[in-house]
């Protein structure tokens, strides 16, 4: 059954998993083996596409919760993003124009999502190009994923330069909280708000607020509704590491002003492809089982997620969170004790095959190493001739930059796999809003279909609800 050892083609996402499976590595047998569950975890995540109801699943306050991560992709009614919710969104994007700065603020789901959005389209220098430079969008910061007041203090005093040196500025203020009462990004909303407003002289000040539009459950709602500040909705049975894909990530998204519909393309793409294909040709079901049997027949339980790119930084640290919340599982969906999951890490080529690469290649053989490759970047640059009296240096005269950053790939690549190593690659054409919304997609169903095939709810968290109870109870102590 299973004779290829990569899904998908050139022009197209494509996962390789050929360094996956070997003697030392996932054996062809025990993949074989694993066909029946396969077909059930297949089978289970279609049905959650279809009712939103996954097996056991219950919100921390112990009552049933819909899941329906699968159609973020579909512009639908009753689905994440319903065509009224795109509407605003697109408006949105057009009226922050007229803001000279947004700060968003959030933490985990809303704010690494984000943070991989303006690394990918906007880049490090975003902030410093001029409005035009931007196409009329504003200058972005991102606060509230760190009770760090050094950070925090710290943007407020640019803000502050920035209004000595430019003049009165428009600021947008885009506070992302289901609840609105998550401790690092309210506090933080809170602080910003009063130093905005205390300052009208030098700043006008908007707020736009994602949260679940209920007043019982949110009290960013309450405040907006009494401030008559803009609402975008969070979507029901979308969690926060799922939720890239809807309002949380879309609104940065649009005001840095890309193509949003573009982007639910490629999920929509990369969904169908999942729920539609056969188990052999699923991508995501794939990737899971492979990284299911190298747990439970190699011990891999570190995974290493490694973009060739530095863009690709956020994705990766974005991966962390999915991949820690979903899968990290002290019991399985009976009760029993299992301690599931990988502990997950980022890594960047080529930075941190300087690193982290000795121990991938020589540490104990529990990681799997996942590479991230972009097919064609957008601006390559050659390395310059010159120097020519330096012998040493003629390899490397007018090469490629992105052709050296493939070269540095495969050669980690097959010095892990001379010594039985398990690794795997996904394949991008390019970076852009459709393929980067196919990868998401991709990233998401797999961890789902690997929750099923484990036994364990991929859509709770209930170790961090531990820290966090403990966390209000001091707070609330602490007169």
């Amino acid at each position: 059954m299973f004779k290829e050892t990569k899904i998908g083609k050139a022009n197209d996402f494509c996962f390789e998993y050929g360094h996956l499976l070997g003697a030392k590595k996932v054996s062809l047998k025990t993949l074989e083996e694993l066909v029946p569950r396969m077909e059930q975890a297949d089978a289970n995540v279609k049905t959650i596409h279809a009712t939103g109801n996954a097996i056991n699943h219950l919100s921390k306050n112990g009552a049933p919760e819909k899941v329906y991560f699968t159609r973020q992709g579909f512009i639908e009614e009753g689905y994440p993003n319903k065509p009224a919710t795109i509407k605003q969104l697109e408006k949105f994007s057009e009226e922050i124009k007229e803001y000279d700065v947004a700060i968003c603020i959030g933490i985990g789901g809303s704010y690494l999502g984000n943070k991989v959005i303006f690394d990918v389209f906007a880049g490090p220098f975003w902030n410093e190009k001029t409005k035009e430079e931007r196409k009329g969008y504003p200058r972005m910061y991102f606060s509230g994923n760190n009770l760090d007041s050094t950070e925090i203090g710290e943007i407020w005093e640019h803000l502050e330069f920035l209004a000595e040196q430019q003049g009165k500025l428009n600021v947008k203020v885009i506070p992302i909280s289901k609840s609105g009462t998550t401790i690092e990004s309210t506090v933080t909303f809170m602080y910003f708000y009063d130093k905005l407003m205390s300052a009208q002289d030098r700043f006008s000040t908007s707020v736009s607020v994602v949260t679940e539009c209920d007043e019982a459950n949110s009290a960013f709602y309450r405040l907006a509704k009494k401030h008559d500040w803009e609402v975008f909705e969070m979507p029901e049975g979308v969690g926060g590491r799922f939720s890239v894909l809807t309002t949380p990530g879309l609104i940065t998204g649009c005001a840095l002003g890309i193509n949003i519909k573009e982007f639910l393309k490629g999920a929509s793409e990369m969904a169908t492809l999942c729920l539609e294909s056969p188990i052999d040709k699923n991508p995501a079901l794939m990737n899971a089982a492979l990284k299911y049997l190298a747990a439970v027949e190699q011990n891999a339980d570190v995974e290493v997620f490694m973009g060739y790119g530095a863009a690709l930084k956020a994705v990766g640290e974005w991966y962390v969170q999915l991949l820690a919340e979903s899968l990290g599982k002290r019991f399985d969906r009976e009760g029993k004790t299992v301690y599931y999951g990988r502990t997950p890490v980022a890594a960047v080529g080529t930075t941190d095959m300087h690193a982290q690469t000795q121990q991938h290649q020589d540490g104990k053989r529990d990681k799997v190493i996942q590479f991230l490759e972009i097919a064609k970047v957008k601006n390559d640059i050659k390395t310059a001739k010159i120097f020519l009296e330096e012998t040493s240096y003629e390899k490397y005269h007018g090469k490629s930059f992105d052709k050296l950053l493939k070269v540095a790939l495969d050669a980690n690549e097959a010095a892990l796999t001379s010594d039985d190593r398990l690794s795997g690659r996904y394949i991008l054409p390019e970076l852009n809003e459709r393929y980067l919304g196919q990868l998401f997609t991709f990233l998401m169903f797999s961890i789902a279909y690997e929750g099923e095939l484990a036994n364990v709810n991929a859509y709770d968290q209930p170790g961090v609800e531990v820290y966090k109870k403990i966390m209000q109870e001091k707070i609330a102590e602490d007169k």
